[in-house]
Protein backbone atom coordinates (compact mmCIF):
# COMPACT_ATOMS: atom_id res chain seq x y z
CA UNK A 1 0.00 0.00 0.00
CA UNK A 2 1.49 3.33 -1.01
CA UNK A 3 1.32 6.42 1.13
CA UNK A 4 0.29 9.60 -0.59
CA UNK A 5 2.58 12.48 0.18
CA UNK A 6 0.75 15.39 1.67
CA UNK A 7 0.75 18.80 0.06
CA UNK A 8 3.50 20.84 1.78
CA UNK A 9 1.32 23.97 1.60
CA UNK A 10 -1.42 22.34 3.65
CA UNK A 11 -1.34 23.12 7.37
CA UNK A 12 -3.56 20.54 9.07
CA UNK A 13 -3.65 22.38 12.40
CA UNK A 14 -4.80 25.59 10.73
CA UNK A 15 -7.40 23.63 8.76
CA UNK A 16 -8.63 22.01 11.97
CA UNK A 17 -8.97 25.45 13.54
CA UNK A 18 -10.87 26.79 10.51
CA UNK A 19 -13.35 23.91 10.51
CA UNK A 20 -13.77 24.07 14.31
CA UNK A 21 -14.47 27.80 14.15
CA UNK A 22 -16.84 27.42 11.17
CA UNK A 23 -18.80 24.94 13.25
CA UNK A 24 -18.83 27.28 16.26
CA UNK A 25 -17.03 24.77 18.48
CA UNK A 26 -14.78 26.03 21.26
CA UNK A 27 -11.36 24.55 22.01
CA UNK A 28 -12.63 23.65 25.51
CA UNK A 29 -15.47 21.56 24.07
CA UNK A 30 -13.13 19.73 21.69
CA UNK A 31 -10.72 19.03 24.57
CA UNK A 32 -13.61 17.75 26.73
CA UNK A 33 -14.73 15.41 23.94
CA UNK A 34 -11.19 14.09 23.38
CA UNK A 35 -10.83 13.01 26.99
CA UNK A 36 -9.30 13.79 30.38
CA UNK A 37 -5.71 14.23 29.17
CA UNK A 38 -6.82 17.08 26.88
CA UNK A 39 -7.35 20.75 27.69
CA UNK A 40 -7.78 24.02 25.83
CA UNK A 41 -4.02 24.66 25.73
CA UNK A 42 -3.33 21.25 24.14
CA UNK A 43 -5.96 21.97 21.46
CA UNK A 44 -4.29 25.33 20.81
CA UNK A 45 -0.92 23.58 20.36
CA UNK A 46 -2.53 20.96 18.13
CA UNK A 47 -3.90 23.70 15.89
CA UNK A 48 -0.37 25.07 15.46
CA UNK A 49 0.95 21.75 14.11
CA UNK A 50 1.49 21.49 10.38
CA UNK A 51 0.92 17.71 10.49
CA UNK A 52 -1.44 16.09 13.00
CA UNK A 53 -1.03 12.50 14.15
CA UNK A 54 -3.42 10.30 12.13
CA UNK A 55 -5.13 8.80 15.22
CA UNK A 56 -5.80 12.22 16.74
CA UNK A 57 -6.97 13.58 13.39
CA UNK A 58 -9.48 10.71 13.11
CA UNK A 59 -10.78 11.36 16.65
CA UNK A 60 -11.09 15.11 16.06
CA UNK A 61 -12.83 14.65 12.71
CA UNK A 62 -15.31 12.23 14.32
CA UNK A 63 -16.10 14.81 17.03
CA UNK A 64 -16.50 17.58 14.43
CA UNK A 65 -18.42 15.12 12.22
CA UNK A 66 -16.38 16.00 9.14
CA UNK A 67 -14.17 13.68 7.10
CA UNK A 68 -10.52 13.58 8.20
CA UNK A 69 -9.69 14.03 4.51
CA UNK A 70 -11.27 17.48 4.64
CA UNK A 71 -8.73 18.55 7.28
CA UNK A 72 -5.90 16.72 5.50
CA UNK A 73 -6.61 18.12 2.05
CA UNK A 74 -8.14 21.56 2.44
CA UNK A 75 -5.89 24.01 0.63
CA UNK A 76 -7.21 27.53 1.09
CA UNK A 77 -4.96 28.94 -1.61
CA UNK A 78 -6.26 26.39 -4.11
CA UNK A 79 -9.89 27.08 -3.12
CA UNK A 80 -9.38 30.84 -3.52
CA UNK A 81 -7.74 30.28 -6.94
CA UNK A 82 -10.63 28.11 -8.14
CA UNK A 83 -13.14 30.72 -7.03
CA UNK A 84 -11.26 33.68 -8.53
CA UNK A 85 -10.58 31.83 -11.79
CA UNK A 86 -14.21 30.83 -12.03
CA UNK A 87 -15.42 34.41 -11.72
CA UNK A 88 -12.57 36.33 -13.39
CA UNK A 89 -11.30 34.26 -16.30
CA UNK A 90 -14.49 33.82 -18.29
CA UNK A 91 -13.81 34.65 -21.96
CA UNK A 92 -17.40 35.93 -22.12
CA UNK A 93 -16.96 38.80 -19.68
CA UNK A 94 -19.75 38.74 -17.11
CA UNK A 95 -22.02 36.44 -19.09
CA UNK A 96 -22.80 33.01 -17.70
CA UNK A 97 -20.73 30.20 -19.12
CA UNK A 98 -22.43 26.81 -18.98
CA UNK A 99 -19.40 24.94 -20.29
CA UNK A 100 -17.75 22.16 -18.33
CA UNK A 101 -14.68 24.24 -17.41
CA UNK A 102 -16.51 26.77 -15.23
CA UNK A 103 -19.70 25.08 -14.03
CA UNK A 104 -17.94 22.29 -12.13
CA UNK A 105 -16.13 24.48 -9.55
CA UNK A 106 -19.31 26.51 -8.93
CA UNK A 107 -21.30 23.29 -8.45
CA UNK A 108 -18.68 22.10 -5.98
CA UNK A 109 -18.73 25.40 -4.11
CA UNK A 110 -22.54 25.36 -3.92
CA UNK A 111 -22.52 21.75 -2.77
CA UNK A 112 -19.96 22.58 -0.05
CA UNK A 113 -22.08 25.56 0.98
CA UNK A 114 -25.19 23.36 1.29
CA UNK A 115 -23.23 20.71 3.19
CA UNK A 116 -21.85 23.35 5.56
CA UNK A 117 -25.38 24.60 6.30
CA UNK A 118 -26.63 21.06 6.91
CA UNK A 119 -23.62 20.36 9.12
CA UNK A 120 -24.17 23.59 11.05
CA UNK A 121 -27.84 22.71 11.62
CA UNK A 122 -26.87 19.21 12.79
CA UNK A 123 -24.26 20.70 15.15
CA UNK A 124 -26.88 23.03 16.63
CA UNK A 125 -29.21 20.07 17.24
CA UNK A 126 -26.39 18.10 18.83
CA UNK A 127 -25.41 21.08 20.99
CA UNK A 128 -29.01 21.26 22.23
CA UNK A 129 -28.96 17.52 22.98
CA UNK A 130 -25.63 17.90 24.80
CA UNK A 131 -27.03 20.78 26.86
CA UNK A 132 -30.04 18.65 27.81
CA UNK A 133 -27.73 15.79 28.88
CA UNK A 134 -25.58 18.18 30.92
CA UNK A 135 -28.65 19.69 32.56
CA UNK A 136 -29.87 16.18 33.45
CA UNK A 137 -26.43 15.34 34.88
CA UNK A 138 -26.30 18.54 36.93
CA UNK A 139 -29.90 18.11 38.04
CA UNK A 140 -29.24 14.51 39.09
CA UNK A 141 -26.76 15.47 41.82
Amino acid sequence: MTHTTSNPKIHEGRNLKRFREMLGIKQDFLAFELGEEWNQQKISLLEQKEKIDADILEQVSAILKIPAEAIRNFDEEKAVNIISNTFNDSPFGNSTNYGPVHSNPIDKIMQLHDEKIALYERMLREKDEMMERLERLIGGR
